[in-house]
């Protein structure tokens, strides 16, 4: 008797322990559910480093994405969420439910008990789920097969061991916090070709122009060509061929050593460059962020041709920012169409008049834009030898001209809405944007005209040259030195260049 009540005593104190094993271990039996609320709990893995479950990517929208995320990271970032069939994210309310069944797998229900989305599993009964320390997570049978698995429903990231086949593919999302389809594609084409593309967004058509293409296809024998994107669990990315061999893909920073002491990803990013990142594991402060290995495509601001808006939306201007990726400003006499998407179009400030009653002299002027140029949109050319007051002029007298390129001798004026507009420094062309001379801001006194007071003009003179000089070599000037006179600078492109600087007299 004091045996069998010492063995349930033993029993009652080892419980707890077998409770937690059993919530710990990555096994999800039949019938667990989860049920989505801002406390909610989730199924981890065996090291605890992913989780599956409800997050709420908006703090300030009551609705929830079932997903899974790297646990131990204070940003809890998204590798997987749930979409339906038109890859639309899968919302849900508070009180909606993920449940394993045995017969359709994970169903996720609405709070009213309506069926939001389902697992699609083989005509097998299910055992169990299972979220693997790889981030995986499987509905697996008796005999351990893998019924269904997030591995084989990429969205924008790929982790260690996980493989793309021909055809798969990764979507970016609209933006950090948005986790709609955005208007990027990586795939694995059918020749063997890893793609990056855009995409028209409304009808989810894939545009073939590629703005990064691995060159792994051999049209003259298809057993060179690549099948599989591989990503290892010591972090290299490569192509594989069908004859076995690889093509690496990536290029910059080495992986840090052991890669076993990092997390791993490669992500599509909503602003379209597929870059592959790495987080120690020893390290999980607030302090740290995610680290980019290498990033494709180089200069993803100059990569795309004449579909689609480019890395930016229509009429905007990609730059390339510190880190190497694409920041986006409207053009002068544009502002943003959504004032909340900084990477979105841009639109005109007000639409140009060709009935105006005064000359386009009085009417107008221009900023120029050194560096700046926009690939296609031509609807007219001048050349050669055309300078750049005679591009001014062209377009001055245009009603229809927004924006023209000079370049070289050439002069192209450009349609609306323009498309991949780009910032170079090394570019030698420059962009002229005309705007309403009411658009522009306020300016200091101007230069003499001829004529008038003489010593008036001896002083507007002096003091204008004294005001010159002390803008020009301030380290931060916020004037240029216009024909018009002296007005300021502001906006984000590089610094406008005076139209005085080509000939014309102030």
């Amino acid at each position: 008797m004091a045996l069998a009540t010492s063995s349930l005593i033993f029993f009652l104190l080892l419980l707890p322990l077998l409770t937690i094993a059993q919530t710990t271990n990555g096994r999800v039996s039949v019938g667990e559910s989860l049920t989505a609320s801002k406390t909610s709990s989730s199924w981890l893995s065996p090291s605890e480093d992913f989780a599956f479950g409800f997050h709420q990517p908006d703090k300030n929208k009551d609705l929830f994405l079932l997903s899974i995320w790297f646990e131990k990271i204070p940003a809890k970032t998204l590798v997987w969420w749930c979409v339906d069939k038109n890859e639309s994210p899968v919302l849900v309310p508070p009180g909606s439910a993920i449940k394993l069944t045995a017969e359709k797998g994970l169903v996720l229900s609405h709070p009213g008990g309506a069926e939001l989305w389902k697992s699609d599993i083989a005509m097998q009964e299910v055992a169990y789920g299972v979220m693997y320390d790889s981030g995986n997570f499987a509905i697996e049978s008796r005999n351990s097969d893998k019924l269904w698995q997030s591995f084989d429903q990429p969205t924008d990231t790929l982790l260690p061991t996980q493989i793309m086949v021909i055809n798969g593919q990764l979507f970016s999302r609209k933006n950090e916090s948005n986790f709609s389809q955005g208007k990027f594609r990586l795939g694995l084409l059918e020749n063997g070709n890893l793609d990056l593309n855009s995409v028209n967004l409304p009808t989810k058509l894939v545009y073939e122009e590629a703005y990064y293409s691995s060159g792994t296809n051999d049209s003259a024998n298809s057993s060179n060509s690549g099948f599989r994107l591989i990503f290892n669990e010591s972090g290299d990315v490569y192509v594989l061929r069908r004859n076995r061999q690889r093509s690496s893909i990536g290029i910059g920073a080495a992986l840090p050593t052991p890669s076993s002491d990092y997390y791993q990803r490669l992500t599509l990013d909503f602003d379209g460059v597929f870059a592959q990142y790495s987080y120690p594991k020893k390290t999980t402060g607030s302090g740290t962020n995610w680290s980019t290995v290498w990033s494709l495509p180089e200069n993803i601001c100059s990569r795309f041709g004449q579909i689609g808006s480019g890395a930016c939306g229509f009429s905007s201007i990609c730059r390339l920012n510190d880190k190497g990726r694409p920041s986006c400003e409207c053009p002068p006499g544009f502002s943003l169409l959504d004032p909340n998407d900084s990477y979105g179009n841009c639109k005109r400030n007000g639409e140009l008049d060709c009935d105006e009653q005064i000359s386009p002299e009085d009417a107008y002027d221009f900023k120029v834009l050194p560096g700046v140029n926009f690939a296609g949109n031509d609807y007219e050319l001048y050349a050669p030898n055309y300078d750049m007051q005679h591009c001014r002029t062209a377009c001055l007298h245009d009603c229809t001209c927004v924006i023209a390129v000079y370049y070289e001798g050439r002069c192209w004026k450009k349609r609306l809405p323009i498309s991949n507009g780009r910032y170079d420094s090394s570019d030698k062309g420059m962009a002229l944007v005309k705007v309403r001379k009411g658009d522009l801001p306020p300016t200091l006194p101007k230069f003499p005209k001829a004529g008038g007071d003489k010593k008036q003009q001896i002083f507007n003179i002096t003091g204008s040259i004294l005001l010159v000089k002390l803008l020009t070599t301030s380290p931060s000037p916020v004037f240029r030195l216009d024909y018009s006179g002296i007005v300021p600078i502001y906006g984000g492109i590089p610094p406008l260049i005076s139209l005085s600087q080509y000939g014309n007299h102030v």
